[in-house]
Protein backbone atom coordinates (compact mmCIF):
# COMPACT_ATOMS: atom_id res chain seq x y z
CA UNK A 1 0.00 0.00 0.00
CA UNK A 2 1.53 3.79 -0.63
CA UNK A 3 2.38 5.14 2.27
CA UNK A 4 2.48 2.47 4.54
CA UNK A 5 5.62 2.07 6.68
CA UNK A 6 8.33 -0.40 5.14
CA UNK A 7 8.54 -3.69 7.20
CA UNK A 8 11.68 -4.00 9.69
CA UNK A 9 13.37 -6.28 6.92
CA UNK A 10 12.69 -3.66 4.59
CA UNK A 11 13.82 -0.58 6.95
CA UNK A 12 17.15 -2.21 8.28
CA UNK A 13 20.36 -2.85 5.34
CA UNK A 14 22.87 -4.80 6.31
CA UNK A 15 25.36 -3.63 7.97
CA UNK A 16 28.42 -3.67 5.86
CA UNK A 17 26.13 -1.82 3.18
CA UNK A 18 27.61 1.22 2.38
CA UNK A 19 23.70 2.69 2.72
CA UNK A 20 23.41 1.32 5.82
CA UNK A 21 22.72 4.11 8.41
CA UNK A 22 25.49 5.09 10.32
CA UNK A 23 25.27 3.63 14.18
CA UNK A 24 23.04 0.84 12.84
CA UNK A 25 26.30 -1.88 13.51
CA UNK A 26 26.49 -0.40 16.98
CA UNK A 27 23.45 -0.75 17.78
CA UNK A 28 23.04 -4.65 16.62
CA UNK A 29 26.07 -5.24 19.06
CA UNK A 30 24.68 -3.01 21.78
CA UNK A 31 21.96 -5.74 21.64
CA UNK A 32 23.70 -8.40 21.46
CA UNK A 33 25.42 -7.33 24.65
CA UNK A 34 22.29 -6.41 26.63
CA UNK A 35 21.24 -9.72 25.74
CA UNK A 36 24.38 -11.10 27.27
CA UNK A 37 25.99 -12.16 24.42
CA UNK A 38 29.20 -10.68 22.86
CA UNK A 39 28.94 -8.71 19.84
CA UNK A 40 32.01 -10.75 18.37
CA UNK A 41 34.93 -13.06 19.90
CA UNK A 42 37.19 -10.21 19.26
CA UNK A 43 35.44 -7.66 21.85
CA UNK A 44 35.11 -10.51 24.25
CA UNK A 45 38.55 -11.48 24.33
CA UNK A 46 41.60 -10.08 22.40
CA UNK A 47 43.66 -11.95 20.19
CA UNK A 48 46.36 -11.68 22.83
CA UNK A 49 44.80 -12.99 25.16
CA UNK A 50 43.63 -15.71 23.74
CA UNK A 51 47.03 -16.69 22.34
CA UNK A 52 48.30 -16.05 26.58
CA UNK A 53 45.05 -18.58 27.80
CA UNK A 54 46.34 -21.13 24.60
CA UNK A 55 49.73 -20.98 25.59
CA UNK A 56 48.85 -21.40 29.25
CA UNK A 57 46.88 -24.30 28.57
CA UNK A 58 49.64 -26.15 26.53
CA UNK A 59 52.11 -25.50 29.12
CA UNK A 60 49.92 -27.26 31.96
CA UNK A 61 49.72 -29.86 29.38
CA UNK A 62 53.23 -30.31 28.99
CA UNK A 63 54.21 -29.84 32.36
CA UNK A 64 51.36 -32.93 33.39
CA UNK A 65 52.74 -35.17 31.04
CA UNK A 66 56.24 -34.59 32.35
CA UNK A 67 55.42 -35.17 35.57
CA UNK A 68 53.47 -38.17 35.14
CA UNK A 69 56.43 -39.63 33.06
CA UNK A 70 58.67 -38.56 35.76
CA UNK A 71 56.67 -39.53 38.10
CA UNK A 72 56.35 -43.62 36.57
CA UNK A 73 60.27 -43.34 36.08
CA UNK A 74 60.52 -42.50 39.79
CA UNK A 75 58.44 -45.93 40.65
CA UNK A 76 60.28 -47.63 38.24
CA UNK A 77 63.77 -46.81 40.01
CA UNK A 78 62.06 -47.82 43.48
CA UNK A 79 60.77 -51.05 41.92
CA UNK A 80 64.30 -51.84 40.18
CA UNK A 81 65.59 -50.98 43.83
CA UNK A 82 63.52 -52.70 45.47
CA UNK A 83 63.69 -56.60 43.03
CA UNK A 84 67.24 -57.14 44.86
CA UNK A 85 65.80 -56.79 48.24
CA UNK A 86 63.21 -58.71 48.26
CA UNK A 87 63.80 -62.42 50.52
CA UNK A 88 63.31 -65.46 48.72
CA UNK A 89 62.71 -68.63 50.26
CA UNK A 90 64.49 -71.60 48.60
CA UNK A 91 62.67 -74.95 47.53
CA UNK A 92 64.59 -76.96 50.79
CA UNK A 93 62.63 -74.31 52.88
CA UNK A 94 59.31 -74.00 51.60
CA UNK A 95 59.35 -78.02 51.85
CA UNK A 96 60.24 -77.79 55.18
CA UNK A 97 57.39 -75.30 55.98
CA UNK A 98 54.92 -77.34 53.91
CA UNK A 99 56.03 -80.55 54.96
CA UNK A 100 53.92 -83.13 52.69
CA UNK A 101 53.07 -81.30 50.09
CA UNK A 102 54.11 -81.68 46.15
CA UNK A 103 54.64 -78.73 43.99
CA UNK A 104 51.05 -77.63 43.42
CA UNK A 105 49.78 -77.39 46.44
CA UNK A 106 52.41 -75.52 47.77
CA UNK A 107 52.29 -73.24 45.22
CA UNK A 108 48.43 -73.21 45.94
CA UNK A 109 49.51 -72.19 49.57
CA UNK A 110 52.27 -69.31 48.12
CA UNK A 111 49.10 -67.69 45.97
CA UNK A 112 47.07 -67.92 48.61
CA UNK A 113 49.50 -65.82 50.19
CA UNK A 114 50.33 -63.09 48.14
CA UNK A 115 46.70 -62.64 47.29
CA UNK A 116 45.98 -62.07 51.10
CA UNK A 117 49.20 -59.88 51.08
CA UNK A 118 48.08 -57.52 48.08
CA UNK A 119 44.73 -57.72 49.22
CA UNK A 120 45.73 -56.00 52.62
CA UNK A 121 47.97 -53.22 50.77
CA UNK A 122 44.99 -52.25 48.76
CA UNK A 123 42.33 -52.44 51.79
CA UNK A 124 45.08 -50.17 53.65
CA UNK A 125 45.87 -47.25 51.37
CA UNK A 126 41.71 -47.41 50.31
CA UNK A 127 41.22 -46.78 53.67
CA UNK A 128 43.80 -43.92 53.79
CA UNK A 129 42.32 -42.44 50.87
CA UNK A 130 39.68 -41.59 52.54
CA UNK A 131 41.75 -38.80 54.49
CA UNK A 132 41.07 -35.20 52.81
CA UNK A 133 44.02 -34.98 51.88
CA UNK A 134 44.37 -34.80 47.55
CA UNK A 135 48.07 -33.62 47.93
CA UNK A 136 48.57 -36.95 49.77
CA UNK A 137 47.14 -39.39 46.85
CA UNK A 138 50.43 -39.95 44.72
CA UNK A 139 52.30 -40.90 47.48
CA UNK A 140 49.71 -43.57 48.18
CA UNK A 141 49.37 -44.73 45.18
CA UNK A 142 53.24 -45.14 44.59
CA UNK A 143 52.89 -46.78 48.09
CA UNK A 144 50.37 -49.35 46.90
CA UNK A 145 52.17 -50.27 43.84
CA UNK A 146 55.72 -50.61 45.39
CA UNK A 147 54.12 -52.49 48.10
CA UNK A 148 52.22 -55.49 45.59
CA UNK A 149 55.42 -55.47 43.36
CA UNK A 150 57.51 -56.45 46.66
CA UNK A 151 54.80 -59.35 47.20
CA UNK A 152 54.17 -60.77 43.84
CA UNK A 153 58.43 -60.54 42.92
CA UNK A 154 58.41 -62.82 46.00
CA UNK A 155 55.51 -65.13 44.96
CA UNK A 156 57.40 -65.38 41.46
CA UNK A 157 60.97 -66.12 43.06
CA UNK A 158 59.12 -68.97 45.23
CA UNK A 159 56.87 -70.48 42.34
CA UNK A 160 60.45 -70.42 40.35
CA UNK A 161 62.05 -72.41 43.47
CA UNK A 162 58.68 -74.80 43.61
CA UNK A 163 58.85 -75.30 39.83
CA UNK A 164 62.59 -76.48 39.47
CA UNK A 165 63.25 -73.37 37.50
CA UNK A 166 66.00 -71.24 39.23
CA UNK A 167 67.35 -68.38 37.20
CA UNK A 168 71.03 -69.15 36.99
CA UNK A 169 73.70 -66.44 38.42
CA UNK A 170 73.94 -64.70 41.18
CA UNK A 171 71.13 -61.94 43.38
CA UNK A 172 71.29 -59.52 40.95
CA UNK A 173 70.80 -61.35 37.60
CA UNK A 174 68.12 -63.34 39.26
CA UNK A 175 66.30 -60.37 40.47
CA UNK A 176 66.31 -58.87 37.17
CA UNK A 177 65.14 -62.03 35.63
CA UNK A 178 61.90 -61.96 37.71
CA UNK A 179 61.39 -58.02 37.21
CA UNK A 180 60.69 -59.85 33.40
CA UNK A 181 58.58 -62.21 34.67
CA UNK A 182 56.53 -59.39 36.44
CA UNK A 183 56.85 -57.12 33.67
CA UNK A 184 56.03 -59.50 30.93
CA UNK A 185 53.52 -61.44 33.15
CA UNK A 186 55.30 -65.04 32.18
CA UNK A 187 56.59 -67.35 33.51
CA UNK A 188 60.63 -68.08 32.86
CA UNK A 189 62.19 -70.49 30.61
CA UNK A 190 65.65 -70.82 32.06
CA UNK A 191 66.44 -73.29 29.27
CA UNK A 192 66.07 -70.32 27.23
CA UNK A 193 68.05 -67.33 28.50
CA UNK A 194 67.61 -65.52 25.37
CA UNK A 195 63.86 -65.15 25.94
CA UNK A 196 64.62 -63.26 29.65
CA UNK A 197 66.76 -60.55 30.61
CA UNK A 198 69.22 -61.15 33.23
CA UNK A 199 70.43 -57.34 33.13
CA UNK A 200 69.01 -53.99 32.93
CA UNK A 201 68.84 -52.95 29.65
CA UNK A 202 66.83 -50.32 27.85
CA UNK A 203 64.10 -52.67 26.71
CA UNK A 204 63.52 -53.87 30.33
CA UNK A 205 63.19 -50.81 31.39
CA UNK A 206 60.58 -49.35 29.10
CA UNK A 207 58.44 -52.65 29.80
CA UNK A 208 58.95 -52.02 33.43
CA UNK A 209 57.58 -48.80 32.95
CA UNK A 210 54.86 -49.73 31.25
CA UNK A 211 53.43 -51.96 33.54
CA UNK A 212 53.83 -49.48 36.33
CA UNK A 213 51.05 -47.32 34.30
CA UNK A 214 48.99 -49.94 33.60
CA UNK A 215 48.96 -50.75 37.29
CA UNK A 216 48.49 -47.21 38.48
CA UNK A 217 45.57 -46.78 35.70
CA UNK A 218 44.03 -50.27 37.04
CA UNK A 219 44.66 -48.69 41.21
CA UNK A 220 42.72 -45.67 40.62
CA UNK A 221 39.83 -46.45 42.18
CA UNK A 222 41.20 -47.72 45.21
CA UNK A 223 41.90 -43.86 46.08
CA UNK A 224 37.78 -43.64 46.37
CA UNK A 225 36.69 -41.84 49.87
CA UNK A 226 34.54 -43.37 52.33
CA UNK A 227 35.88 -46.71 52.25
CA UNK A 228 34.95 -47.88 49.06
CA UNK A 229 38.67 -47.45 47.99
CA UNK A 230 39.61 -50.02 50.77
CA UNK A 231 37.29 -52.60 49.64
CA UNK A 232 37.71 -52.32 45.56
CA UNK A 233 41.67 -52.06 46.52
CA UNK A 234 41.47 -55.58 48.80
CA UNK A 235 39.08 -57.41 45.45
CA UNK A 236 41.19 -55.89 42.92
CA UNK A 237 44.66 -56.50 43.98
CA UNK A 238 43.64 -60.08 45.21
CA UNK A 239 42.15 -61.22 41.66
CA UNK A 240 44.96 -59.47 39.80
CA UNK A 241 47.58 -61.29 41.95
CA UNK A 242 46.39 -64.92 41.36
CA UNK A 243 45.62 -63.32 37.70
CA UNK A 244 49.43 -62.84 37.93
CA UNK A 245 50.09 -66.23 39.39
CA UNK A 246 48.01 -68.50 36.99
CA UNK A 247 49.93 -67.25 33.93
CA UNK A 248 53.39 -67.55 35.63
CA UNK A 249 52.26 -71.53 36.62
CA UNK A 250 50.61 -72.36 32.96
CA UNK A 251 54.41 -71.24 31.89
CA UNK A 252 56.25 -72.91 34.14
CA UNK A 253 54.47 -76.42 34.04
CA UNK A 254 55.16 -76.60 30.63
CA UNK A 255 59.07 -76.74 32.05
CA UNK A 256 58.64 -77.90 34.72
CA UNK A 257 61.71 -79.84 36.52
CA UNK A 258 60.46 -82.62 38.92
CA UNK A 259 62.19 -82.47 42.48
CA UNK A 260 63.84 -86.02 42.06
CA UNK A 261 65.66 -84.92 38.96
CA UNK A 262 66.99 -81.49 40.36
CA UNK A 263 70.70 -80.94 40.91
CA UNK A 264 71.87 -79.66 44.03
CA UNK A 265 71.50 -76.17 44.26
CA UNK A 266 73.18 -73.71 46.64
CA UNK A 267 71.16 -71.64 49.23
CA UNK A 268 69.75 -68.56 47.63
CA UNK A 269 72.04 -65.16 48.89
CA UNK A 270 70.39 -63.21 51.85
CA UNK A 271 69.94 -59.39 50.98
CA UNK A 272 71.98 -56.83 52.68
CA UNK A 273 68.71 -54.71 53.74
CA UNK A 274 66.07 -56.95 53.03
CA UNK A 275 62.18 -55.58 52.31
CA UNK A 276 59.77 -56.43 54.55
CA UNK A 277 55.86 -55.51 53.09
CA UNK A 278 52.85 -57.45 54.50
CA UNK A 279 51.70 -60.87 53.38
CA UNK A 280 48.43 -62.15 54.86
CA UNK A 281 48.05 -65.81 56.22
CA UNK A 282 48.70 -68.97 54.15
CA UNK A 283 51.71 -68.20 53.74
CA UNK A 284 53.48 -70.53 56.52
CA UNK A 285 52.70 -68.03 58.99
CA UNK A 286 55.83 -65.95 58.01
CA UNK A 287 56.18 -62.19 57.17
CA UNK A 288 57.86 -61.37 54.12
CA UNK A 289 61.48 -62.63 54.77
CA UNK A 290 61.05 -65.35 57.30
Amino acid sequence: MAGATPSRKKRFRRKDSPEAPQGVSAAVGARDDERGLPASLETAEGPTARARRLAAVRQGVRKGGQGAKAGIGYLADRVIELAPRVPVRDLPTLRKQFPGLGPEQIADKLVAGAANGTSTVGAGIGAAAMLPVPPAMPAELAAEITGVAAIELKLIAELHEVYGMRPPGGLTQRSTAYLTSWTQERGIDVTKPATYNTALGTQLKRQLRQQIMKRMVRNLPNLMPFMVGAAVGAVMNRRDTRKLAERVRKDLRSTQIPWDALPELPPLDEPEKPAQPPTGPGSGGKELGG
